[in-house]
């Protein structure tokens, strides 16, 4: 299993156990963000960390083309 398989397994146990207690999905996604937010903050620095967040929101919209994609 690769880090990334891993991490989607643990975010939809988390999820799983939010909304057994009662949480919305979106609210548990924020609190979740937040919080690994606050944790990457200890271990990089904050530009680092702003250029990454910058990046994958920037690169939300999966049907957008690049030019660096070929076609």
């Amino acid at each position: 299993m690769n880090i990334h398989t891993w991490a989607r397994q643990a975010l939809a146990q988390g999820l799983d156990a939010g909304r057994q207690a009662g949480y919305e999905e979106t609210m548990l996604l924020r609190a979740m963000l937040g919080v690994l937010v606050e944790h990457s903050r200890q271990v990089r620095e904050a530009d680092d960390l702003r250029q990454e967040l910058l990046f994958l929101a920037d690169n939300l919209d999966d049907q957008r083309d690049y030019s660096f994609m070929r076609p």
